[in-house]
């Protein structure tokens, strides 16, 4: 019997479409049944138009099978590949613009900081259902192969409360990998690396060429690049502090800890805005309104373009094709994942979901043992597992004390914050968010409540801040169609920090 794969979230054009490219492109994975399920009729509907074509231009007898039910996309599974997006936009630009209203700026807020957690209640509130049906009506042991952010918690919610084995998937250790071969002047093939931390925080421990390390001569080499030196300042000086160069660009790593961001007239210094991964204010939900924009806008052209080729040697840098082709075939991928670290990493708590190298074959993903992270990049990885475990706690248990403490913890919010305004930007972001947490419905009344009572008092704290430090606006349909072959790639891209260049 042919294996089944169910996308959720297959809306998402960058991540659908180019996941299932790289699938259909292995030739033992090209008479599978492929399902598709979003609670976004229109989008599904456009996707699934655009794979579909592919398909059949590739001669492939598959017929996707696209459904609002997730149950009856599950049903009989062997592999889910979850890519949502709980609020969609709409949720993410409440994520960037409350925590802005008290002077947390953020560059992302899908991992960590006050967007982070936000979003980890969402997706949790959802996670839940998703669980519960993969394991009532998916194949045992279906595999939950994790895309969506924040990749740690929810990676962490389902395998500790879900019940459904899950493994997290960034493309973060390779983007740094092929940065960091630039600057040493060698191709990602001449440098073996190995990773081992948290998501979007994993330090690059080892890095060799033909046996040689090169760790000791990264930093020079970074320093001396024109390019990286103007648009990685953060990193640059994380490396200079830790010893280490970390993944994740400079935009995502400056959320992550107290010292980038906490200083509105200081976070300039420290980014660049030749592109938004650098450090821009929102970059990251700008970009994605754009695409989204676009896509709707442009999608007839799409029809219209060549479709996709299926080639085995054009895959993308995806590791869940190489996953399930890994699983399916016995073919060895090493690659690096997000799984429960169980000891991997011996200094980091054997609970929390660290980001380290792997192993697939038949028998699954092998995790050795790594032993210690040099201490600071452990301390470092701490903080931030310290709110993943409150923010996760607090989601499951729809705790709002769990909730306050896990954004009062946080590293960036807990250097711009005090307790009174995380209070408070607690109960606006429960009251503003509502439709995405169910769970807290009660905790949210008592919000509202709380809310009145200090707006008809005239206790209210007024904004810190309206406009972010290095805020940029969302271009119009008529300013991107100025450069069509940009738009386009940016919203099929699934990720849109492939290119760090600055332009200024």
């Amino acid at each position: 019997m042919p294996i089944k794969i169910a996308f959720i979230g297959a809306g998402s054009i960058g991540f659908t479409r180019g996941l299932l490219t790289d699938i259909l492109s292995v030739p033992e994975l090209r008479d599978i049944e492929i399902a598709f399920t979003d609670i976004n009729e229109h989008n599904l509907s456009m996707v699934t138009r655009l794979c579909q074509r592919d398909i059949d231009s590739n001669g492939l007898g598959i017929k996707i099978r696209a459904t609002l039910d997730r149950r009856e996309a599950f049903t009989g599974a062997k592999y889910v590949i979850n890519c949502v997006r709980i609020g969609m936009l709409e949720a993410f630009a409440k994520d960037v613009e409350i925590p802005l209203r008290y002077g947390v700026d953020q560059c992302v807020g899908d991992t960590l900081c006050a967007g982070g957690i936000f979003y980890a209640q969402r997706d949790i509130a959802a996670l839940e259902g998703f669980c519960r049906d993969i394991r009532e009506v998916a194949l045992p042991g279906c595999v939950m192969l994790n895309y969506s952010n924040p990749n740690a918690m929810a990676t962490w919610y389902c395998n500790k409360y879900g019940g459904v084995p899950t493994v997290g998937l960034c493309h973060g250790v390779q983007g740094g990998h092929e940065l960091i071969a630039k600057a040493l002047g060698y191709s990602v093939k001449e440098i073996d690396i190995i990773c081992a931390g948290i998501n979007h925080m994993t330090w690059y421990i080892s890095i060799k060429h033909n046996g040689e390390e090169l760790n000791g001569k990264l930093l020079a080499a970074l320093e001396a690049d024109p390019e990286i030196s103007r648009t990685e300042k953060v990193r640059i000086d994380m490396m200079k502090c830790f010893g280490y160069f970390s993944t994740e660009s400079n935009g995502h790593l400056s959320e992550y800890v107290p010292w980038y961001r906490k200083r509105v007239g200081e976070i300039n210094d420290w980014i660049d805005l030749g592109s938004w991964i650098n450090g821009e204010t929102g970059g990251y939900l700008r970009v994605c309104s754009e695409g989204r924009l676009w896509f709707e806008t442009d999608f007839p052209n799409w029809m219209k373009e060549p479709p996709k080729e299926y080639a085995y040697e054009k895959r993308g840098r995806e590791h869940g094709s190489y996953i399930i082709e890994s699983m399916e075939t016995g073919r060895v991928y090493r690659g690096h994942f997000n799984v429960v670290n169980n000891g991997c990493i011996t200094n980091l708590p054997d609970d929390a979901v660290v980001e380290v190298p792997g192993f697939v074959d038949t028998f699954g993903i092998n995790i050795p043992r790594l032993g210690e992270l040099p201490l600071g990049c452990a301390a470092a990885c701490l903080s931030n597992i310290t709110t993943q475990r409150l923010a996760v706690e607090a989601a499951v248990r729809a705790d709002i004390s769990l909730l306050r403490q896990a954004m009062m913890m946080d590293p960036l919010v807990g250097a711009v914050c005090n307790t009174r305004e995380i209070f408070q930007m607690v109960d606006e972001m429960l009251i503003e968010e509502a439709e995405w947490l169910p769970q807290y419905a009660g905790e949210i009344e008592k919000a509202k409540t709380r809310w009145a009572k200090a707006k008809a008092a005239g206790t209210l704290i007024p904004p810190i801040v309206t406009e972010g430090a290095a805020r940029l606006r969302v271009k119009t349909v008529e300013e991107m169609a100025l450069d069509k072959e940009a738009a386009r790639k940016n919203a099929a891209q699934a990720d849109k920090a492939t290119e760090r260049s600055a332009s200024k």
